[in-house]
């Protein structure tokens, strides 16, 4: 029996074809999913849905959704999904990270050409009437410098467009490596350098706890004078408050915003200021991007209904049914691994090395060297999945190797990560044990057995005495239960590791007051999605 696919938002008559050409019966009503209780009634029949924003996958959808295997999202967002339910129920959630890119780069120009010449402001001032030739004296974007925050998919495209203008373009980026830079024909430069020389900003970032109000009223005044500021990537980047302050002041010349901290934004501190040009969250509104996503998750989700081939997964690797059942503890644990890592390091990666061991070696090696990236990856970029973090760390001139072996030590195998950075190299080991639950084993060459949880604490420092009190006593403290506590060092009075399980996120204020002892190198909380 054929395939049976429900499109239940606004899908071009060419994706839906794409279905048909393949052999799977679809049913086109763009309008249903607006209709919750008409979807929760015939949900059941589908074997995938295709959607956009407009159709909410509530738990209960999927809870109806008894014949269910694969959500495809035409888009990047999918906040309209409830993807631990999905995978609860064994559904794939798909969507199409790369569709958009070109479309919301260029919005960025756009932006950068509108600020610069004051266009919106002119053109209504013209249709009213006016003829204000001396009130519109623009710039030139020529020899320029363009300051590009986040190098990224996007922003590596914005920072081409950019030098295309003949634009001297810098990027801040952690994750940009020196030879993705010179590829790319931009000088690789740290945050305050970038505030301080650009005569435009753009941020190209995810909005992460890191990233959140990267413009802060702090930076901006870091800026100089003059400065035009666009942001077509998240509402949240920027302090729009403290920036509508510092165009009133003069000090920021102008600014181009698609998105804002709340949207639907009827309301904005930019608002009605000269020189501000606002957009209803555009980047990705062309014919050509939702035409573009429309084909591919009709293609991808065809692809995993007829051969089971998986692509641009949010919840499932690239592997087989066959494969997921014995791979699905290790898959995690290469996760777990890169994550620790990736929550470490601020620097730019230079080289990845994933050494798979025993049965390791013999899974599908792919799906774990994804899987390491996609945790190494997921801090600085919370989209990431198995599937794009390979084209992400390829992107950002990240070298990648495996390296495989028969069993070589106690275990029946393991998977070791190692990454090099300018500075420093970083490495940790895991196993699985037949339990089917995820360990770390080692940790900067010193030998530790420790149970991964969501909220856990990583210390290191010198072995002398005093360590585990000091932990214990500032947890108990301040309320902090640990679950398990687990202790290395390399040698007496040498290198020392410590890491706690604990049953919730460690605050700021105890991470501080476990620095100002002076015993410890590091003090890092880190979250695992167990």
């Amino acid at each position: 029996m054929a395939p049976k696919v429900l499109v239940s938002d606004k899908l071009s008559e060419t994706a839906i074809q794409v279905f048909r050409n393949r052999g799977i019966e679809v049913d086109f009503r763009p309008d249903l999913g607006k209709d919750k209780e008409k979807l929760l009634e015939v949900i059941g029949d589908y074997d995938g849905l295709a959607i956009r924003s407009a159709t909410k996958v509530t738990a209960d959808v999927i809870d109806k959704a008894t014949n269910l295997k694969v959500i495809g999202r035409a888009g990047i967002g999918v906040d309209n999904v409830d993807i631990p339910a999905a995978s609860q129920k064994g559904v794939i959630v798909m969507n199409t990270p790369f569709g958009n890119s070109i479309t919301t780069a260029e919005h960025a120009i756009a932006m950068i050409m509108a600020v610069a010449r004051q266009v919106p402001e002119a053109n209504a001032s013209t249709q009213a009437g006016k003829w204000e030739k001396s009130r519109f004296m623009g710039v030139e974007v020529t020899a320029k410098t363009l300051g590009v925050i986040g190098c990224g998919n996007i922003g590596s495209i914005v920072a081409e467009r950019g030098k295309g203008l003949k634009m001297k373009v810098i990027a801040y980026d952690p994750f940009l490596s020196q030879e993705r830079a010179d590829k790319l024909g931009v000088e690789k430069v740290d945050l305050d350098t970038l505030l301080a020389r650009a005569d435009f900003i753009t941020l190209h970032v995810p909005l992460t706890d890191k990233t959140r109000n990267i413009l802060s009223a702090k930076n901006i005044a870091k800026t100089r004078r003059g400065v035009r500021i666009i942001n077509c990537a998240r509402g949240g980047l920027v302090d729009e408050a403290a920036l509508a302050e510092a165009i009133r002041s003069g000090h920021v010349a102008g600014a181009g915003f698609d998105v804002f901290e709340v949207e639907p934004a009827t309301d904005s501190p930019l608002f009605g200021l000269p020189n501000v040009v606002c957009t209803p969250h555009l980047g990705a509104a062309t014919t050509e991007a939702q035409e573009n996503v429309a084909l591919q998750v009709a293609e991808q989700m065809s692809d995993y209904l007829l051969d089971g081939a998986v692509q641009n997964a949010l919840n499932m690797p690239s592997v087989t049914a066959e494969e997921a059942k014995v791979m699905g503890p290790w898959i995690k644990l290469a996760g777990h691994l890169g994550a620790f890592i990736g929550q470490l390091t601020d620097e730019p990666i230079e080289e990845v090395n994933i050494l798979l061991d025993g049965v390791a070696a013999e899974m599908n090696t792919k799906a774990l060297d994804c899987a390491v990236l996609a945790g190494l990856l997921k801090p600085a970029n919370p989209d990431v999945n198995m599937v794009s973090a390979p084209v992400i760390a390829t992107d950002r001139g990240i070298k990648t190797s495996t390296t495989t072996q028969a069993s070589s030590g106690v275990f029946h195998g393991y998977v070791k990560v190692t990454v090099k950075t300018a500075k420093r190299e970083r490495s940790i080991a895991g196993t699985v044990f037949t339990d089917g639950k995820p360990r770390f084993i080692q940790i900067k060459g010193i030998t530790i057995d420790a149970a991964i949880g969501q909220h856990m604490l990583y210390t290191t420092n010198r072995d002398e005495p005093g360590i585990i009190g000091t932990l214990g006593v500032t947890m108990g403290k301040h309320g902090v239960n640990i679950a398990n506590f687990t202790l290395g060092r390399s040698e007496s009075g040498g290198d020392a590791i410590a890491l706690l399980y604990v049953d919730g996120r460690v605050a700021d204020n105890v991470l501080e007051e476990l620095r100002q002892t002076g015993l410890f190198q590091l003090v890092a909380p880190l979250e695992f999605d167990v």
